[in-house]
């Protein structure tokens, strides 16, 4: 009975996931095709980036401080402390800022457009919306993933400024490696295709987050029930389409040998 109900729910899956691919390509379509509300771009873009600012920074600060730590002492020891500033700043601009901070916000903001969307599916606002002949992904999908490819790759900016400036404070109270250092390791380090490389992957997770979120919604049945288990299965997808994709999008970067000065 188990294997069933197992097998059962990875049809689901499956057949979800499949409908959030269908409803990625009509997002390309319609971007192109269609007028955007503006009004509701402009409500989503509220949402998505204000709101997730203060945790998103906090997290940045907090992940900036303990890598330092960890990296700090052990480079130091081999007497490579002058390098602790360069590979803290590639570890924030390539991964840590954009997948940290997608985290946050598909957690935020992916539930809430999972559980807003399903409540509106169960509710039959969504047939409402046909009547008054009003495309749903034109009124309700678009704004959202406008919103999370705009304001993903500024949290991600201001994640990866916070976390420096975390990484800065740890390192010139515990170990005695001054800002200039800090800095100029970081500079030695860091390209402008780092930077780049990290909005790109932020405006991927950001359209990943608002499709598979409000895809889930859509999808939704079985009342208020179907919106829990809607809500709770968009975030993990939407976490394990991030994490998959980084894996890629890293690939395909950062293939050959780096051009970093470490002295």
């Amino acid at each position: 009975m188990s294997d069933q109900s197992s097998l059962s729910s990875l049809k689901l899956w499956s057949r979800r996931l499949l409908a959030a691919t269908l409803l990625g390509g009509q997002v390309l379509v319609h971007l192109f095709t269609k007028k955007i509300n503006r009004r509701n771009v402009m409500e989503q873009l509220a949402l998505v980036g204000p709101g997730s600012l203060l945790i998103a920074l906090l997290t940045a600060a907090t992940v900036g401080m303990v890598f330092t730590i960890q990296v700090a002492r052990e480079f130091i020891s081999l007497g490579a402390g002058t390098a602790v500033g360069g590979v803290l700043a590639i570890a924030l601009a390539r991964e840590l800022a954009p997948i940290l901070t997608a985290v946050i916000v598909t957690g935020r903001v992916g539930s809430a457009f999972a559980a807003e969307i399903g409540t509106m599916q169960v509710t039959e606002q969504i047939d409402a919306l046909y009547m008054l002949r009003t495309d749903p992904i034109d009124y309700l999908v678009i704004p959202r993933v406008i919103a999370c490819c705009i304001m993903l790759p500024i949290l991600t900016i201001l994640s990866f400024i916070t976390g420096m400036m975390g990484g800065i404070l740890v390192a010139s109270t515990v170990y005695g490696i001054s800002g200039t250092v800090f800095l100029d390791s970081a500079r030695n380090f860091l390209g402008l295709w780092d930077l780049f490389s990290g909005a790109v992957k932020a405006i991927a997770f950001g359209s990943l987050i608002a499709i598979i979120g409000s895809s889930w919604g859509l999808t939704t049945t079985g009342g208020a029930k179907g919106v829990g288990q809607s809500t709770t299965t968009a975030v993990v997808t939407a976490l394990l389409a991030i994490f998959i994709s980084n894996f890629f999008l890293s690939w395909i970067m950062f293939q050959g040998e780096g051009s970093a000065t470490i002295f």
